[in-house]
């Protein structure tokens, strides 16, 4: 089994054997296999997915297929390590907002030996962080993680249409037609692509600061589309994912937790149940930090 997931397998599986019995009585209703697994921290939907068809996941000693689906009796493996699963319900859902530098990539191993964000991430007890999409290795700014898979794969999916804000710095002169193109919709080698809204946002000399607004998260779709529009992107940063804003804190390569408005907030745009509010938890930081201060949305 490769090891980056031996460590994950091991923090699911260290629980009461009398409370994972007991989930397994309680939790009859058959769910789908790699919801299920994404429940249990193990990763996010589309990742558990490509388990299941590269052949790396068993129930009940059969090969899993995608369209299975599992109630706490059964038996899991994922490459030969048996999963005991507990419920979502009975984990504590954490969100944290890191703020990437440039330089940083979004992978647990990188075979070229760069930093990943995640050596900058605080422990975790239940499951492991999952990014919420990704940012490539020259765009900085907000990234999301979290340990609730469902809720990671939510918001990732395109259906959801969340918000993402982007400060956008163009080298030269930005034509309006080339403005007008990029609002109205260029023909990218995946398909037609547009953002919702620019706002301009400044700048001196050379160099021209915009605002963007995007409704999905496809691989570096902000450059590309301004590289279709013949403007050259000298800075990328994202500064809102939905209702979350990055702010001037965390600074780069810290992160924050969530306060329970912002996670209420991040759970109803993934359409899932917001719990009942109970007593307001302190703020946890990588760092001693400021709270966030919310951005200006972009205009029209």
């Amino acid at each position: 089994m490769p090891a980056r997931y031996q460590e994950t397998i091991e923090m699911v599986n260290r629980r009461n054997p009398s409370q994972r019995r007991s989930a397994a009585a309680q939790d009859g209703e058959p769910i789908r296999l790699q919801k299920a697994l994404a429940e249990a921290g193990l990763g996010s939907r589309r990742e558990i997915e490509s388990w299941i068809r590269d052949g790396r996941v068993r129930v009940n000693g059969q090969l899993a297929k995608l369209g299975d689906r599992v109630t706490g009796a059964d038996r899991v493996r994922v490459d030969g390590n048996e999963i005991k699963r507990r419920p979502a319900r009975h984990a504590k859902m954490r969100v944290l907002a890191y703020h990437k530098p440039e330089g940083e990539v979004v992978t647990r191993r990188d075979p070229e030996g760069r930093p990943t964000i995640f050596r900058r991430l605080p422990g975790i007890r239940d499951g492991r962080w999952i990014a919420v999409g990704r940012l490539d290795l020259n765009t900085a700014g907000l990234l999301l993680v979290t340990n609730h898979g469902e809720l990671a794969n939510r918001l990732m999916h395109p259906s959801r249409r969340i918000e993402r804000e982007y400060a956008v710095r163009i080298h030269g002169e930005v034509a309006d037609d080339a403005l007008r193109r990029l609002v109205n919709g260029i023909e990218l080698e995946d398909g037609p692509a547009r953002f919702e809204e620019i706002v301009e946002s400044g700048g001196s000399g050379a160099n021209r600061w915009f605002h963007v607004l995007l409704c999905e998260g496809r691989n570096r779709e902000v450059r590309r589309l301004w590289e279709a529009a013949g403007c050259e992107v000298s800075r990328l940063k994202r500064v809102r994912f939905g209702n979350v804003i990055l702010g001037p804190r965390p600074m780069p390569g810290q992160w924050r937790e969530l306060t329970d408005e912002e996670t209420a907030g991040l759970l109803e745009l993934a359409g899932l149940p917001v719990p009942r509010s109970g007593p307001k938890r302190p703020a946890r930081r990588g760092r001693p930090a400021e709270g966030a201060q919310r951005s200006a949305k972009p205009r029209k």
